[in-house]
This record gives structure tokens, C-alpha cells and sequence, in this order.
């Protein structure tokens, strides 16, 4: 008679992990979770401006998308602790300055300054992440590079139109996780890169459209969190390119 074997998949515990945009709602609690994380033993949470962490796991940086040269004391920082990284995650995002600018409903509230502004923090600003941060990922193991992407950001499944900057700088990163993961496969093959929607969370990001989300598809910080750490956990090679949604399912470009 013969036994069948059970396989296993070994869960990815990243020890060194990098989160741009711990000051916001989504990326505090996502550095909060993985300092609960025995398996996690370096926190880097960058910010705009430095922060105070009581957590000796947790060391802060500041990397600001307007500012270039504080990548490379970010690279400094960071090369100075660790041999190398496991885990860059990017939790940043612009979607409004409500009250003086809130997502476009039609062509006619289309402005160059909101619409270069998102492009810049929810596209360029990733990807100035990826040039100086992925030549301190590890070459020898399995390692992850993601960034929070957005539902909205789907071609195919836009079927309400409207938020023309969110949508477009959000489709643009797709477009770069896409390309990043190309080239990862060529010099990391290792490596896994990925988008992730997180749902619609209680933060300042989503606090003015509170109203409009159905009972039951609004998650805290803190749920996210755990969420995205686990998804990204389970990821396999085979989900490199693509983009996530906090269940696991994907979404289509």
C-alpha cells in the first residue's frame, strides 16, 4: 500500500524587512506586525521625517520621493545593519487633499499639478524605491518586493470611470511591477514582485468615501496588516508580476 505524501509549502519569514510609508495608516500596522514576528529581527520604517520607535527591532529612515539623495543615505542606513534584505514593502499612496482636491468624477476637474503629484508618489516614488533598494536584495534566497497597488488601477475592470489621476498613476505602477519582475527574473531569480490591493481600509487615504463603502468591506489598519504579511508569506514564484488582491485572488491589468 502506498502512503501519500503531503507537501509542504515552507512559509516565507523575511528577518530583514523594509516598509516605506511607516508613518501612514497602513504601513504602521504592518511594521507593528512584524515586530510582533520572533522570525523578524530588522525592522527599516522610512518616512518622511524621522520617527521615534520604542521597539529596538524597529530602526527609522527617511526616504523622501522628492528628494533623491535621501535613498542613498537610506542605502547607507540600511547596508550599515544588514548584509542584505528579505522584504521591501511599499505602503505609500495619493488619492486626495480633501478639502482642495478630491478624485476627479469627470474629464472637466482634470489639473496637471494633482495629476503629476499622483503619478509622482503612486508611481515614480516606487520605482526610485526599486532602483536603489533591489541590489540589497539577498541573491541566495527567496526574497519579495511589493508595492500596495490599487483595484481602480485594473483597465479591464474599470467599469465607473472617473478618479482619472488615481487610476492612471495606479495603472502605471502595475506597469512597473510588471517590468521590475522581468528583470528580477534575469538577475534575482530568486526574487518574487508583486502589487497588492489591501481593500478599502479606515485611514485618511479612504476617510473622505467612508460613506459609500458596503457593510462588511471596510477593514481596519490592523486587519490589513496581518492580511498582506500572510499573503505575501505564501506567495510563489509563479505570482511575480501580478497583482494581488488581500485574499489572495488576482486582478486583472
Amino acid at each position: 500500500m502506498n502512503k501519500s505524501k503531503t507537501i509542504q509549502t515552507i512559509k516565507f519569514e523575511p528577518q530583514n524587512v523594509l516598509v516605506v510609508g511607516a508613518s501612514g495608516g497602513i504601513g504602521s500596522a504592518i511594521v507593528d506586525t512584524f515586530a510582533n514576528k520572533q522570525s523578524t529581527l530588522n525592522i527599516f520604517a522610512s518616512s518622511r521625517k524621522k520617527n521615534n520607535f520604542k521597539c529596538r527591532k524597529i530602526k527609522s529612515l527617511i526616504i523622501d520621493y522628492f528628494d533623491e539623495a535621501t535613498f542613498t543615505d537610506a542605502v547607507k542606513a540600511i547596508s550599515a545593519n544588514v548584509d542584505s534584505l528579505d522584504l521591501i514593502l511599499i505602503t505609500t499612496g495619493f488619492l486626495h487633499n480633501y478639502p482642495d482636491y478630491i478624485p476627479e468624477k469627470s474629464w472637466k476637474s482634470i489639473n496637471s499639478t494633482d495629476m503629476i503629484k499622483s503619478y509622482h508618489i503612486n508611481c515614480v516614488g516606487p520605482a526610485l524605491v526599486a532602483r536603489y533598494m533591489l541590489p540589497l536584495l539577498s541573491k541566495e534566497k527567496k526574497t519579495v518586493f511589493a508595492a500596495l497597488s490599487a483595484r481602480v488601477g485594473s483597465i479591464s475592470d474599470n467599469k465607473l470611470g472617473g478618479w482619472y489621476s488615481y487610476r492612471c498613476s495606479k495603472a502605471a505602477l502595475n506597469m512597473v511591477i510588471r517590468n521590475l519582475s522581468i528583470e528580477l527574473s534575469r538577475l534575482y531569480p530568486k526574487a518574487i514582485c508583486v502589487g497588492l490591493h489591501p481593500g478599502t481600509v479606515d485611514t485618511r487615504l479612504s476617510s473622505p468615501f467612508l460613506n459609500s463603502v458596503p457593510r462588511g468591506k471596510l477593514f481596519s489598519p490592523q486587519k490589513v496588516a496581518v492580511q498582506l504579511v500572510d499573503l505575501i508569506s505564501d506567495l510563489e514564484h509563479e505570482s511575480s508580476g501580478k497583482i494581488h488582491a488581500w485574499n489572495g485572488s488576482l486582478i486583472e491589468y
